[in-house]
């Protein structure tokens, strides 16, 4: 990140374009999403790094319709998503120097999706040298989104204009907690005594899909999550709609979490009381090989 920031900066997403964002995110998906959501042809679907990590024809559509007009509205911002860092992963390293930008997941969740599974997302994030300070999570099943700024608590709004504010659940004992841990992301010397861990909780089954698990967290349906795979489009709106919503936000090995950050673990907690507690619980993921 800049050792240079300004004292201050000025609002990044004004009411107005965050109404923009917003009716674009519910037009991508109604133009892109769902008219292909059960409908994919086999050669709608390609693999990416490996046979779990797909990309299909919806992702890329909605990726380059949602970025031309983000574009277009915001021509000085930076604006990258998933699909556009696989083709060109230099662009990761301009969002800590940033002073707007713009970071998409077209569809997070590809896998559900893919299988025809109800669980997927449009996630769109906005940063200001790598601070989340706007984030959105659309449901195109449900029509509904949970929203947060820097400035405003999160709210769950609707198509028939209901707006309700969502708050993370209150701290309780670990073995009350449920939780998502995706074994699978994190390195595979780590994986052992982390799966040993997973009984001490009521439940750790992650939905395969960031944009759900943030949303049952801020919602307070969910108490935690914890990540060993830092790509900024599944983390950087959820991030900050759990901290809006009350939720403690912090890496394991201690800050805050910045979007210009590609290495790591993320820790949200219903509170801090709950954080300090589940830190000491995956202490391990901190210490070095051989240790």
């Amino acid at each position: 990140m800049s050792d240079n920031l300004p004292a201050t900066l000025p609002k990044a997403v004004k009411p107005a374009q965050a109404q923009y964002i917003v009716n674009l995110v519910r037009r991508a998906a109604k133009t892109e999403i769902m008219p292909r959501f059960r409908s994919l042809a086999t050669n709608d679907i390609r693999i990416k790094s490996h046979k779990n990590d797909l990309v299909t024809a919806a992702d890329t559509a909605t990726e380059t319709m949602i970025s031309r007009a983000l574009s277009i509205a915001f021509p000085e911002a930076l604006v990258i998503g998933e699909e556009s860092v696989a083709d060109a992963p230099e662009q990761l390293a301009q969002i800590a120097d940033a002073p707007l930008a713009f970071i998409i997941d077209p569809i997070d969740g590809t896998w559900n999706y893919a299988h025809g599974i109800a669980v997927f997302g449009v996630i769109i994030a906005v940063t200001q040298f790598g601070r989340p300070v706007f984030g959105l999570i659309y449901d195109p099943i449900a029509d509904d989104w949970a929203v947060a700024d820097e400035d405003s608590p999160t709210r769950l709004e609707t198509a028939s204009n209901v707006s309700r504010p969502l708050k993370a659940s209150m701290g309780k004992a670990l073995d009350a907690l449920i939780g998502y841990i995706p074994l699978h992301m994190f390195p595979k010397a780590k994986q052992p005594a982390l799966a040993a861990a997973l009984p001490g909780f009521a439940r750790t089954h992650p939905l395969g899909c960031s944009a759900h698990e943030y949303r049952m967290i801020a919602q307070g349906h969910a108490d935690f999550l914890l990540t060993g795979s830092l790509h900024p489009w599944d983390h950087a709106a959820g991030a900050l709609i759990c901290e809006r919503a009350g939720a403690h936000v912090e890496m394991l090995d201690g800050g805050p979490y910045s979007a210009a950050r590609l290495n790591g673990y993320l820790l949200v907690a219903p509170d801090r009381t709950t954080w300090n507690r589940l830190k000491k619980v995956f202490a391990f993921l901190l210490e070095e090989a051989g240790q």
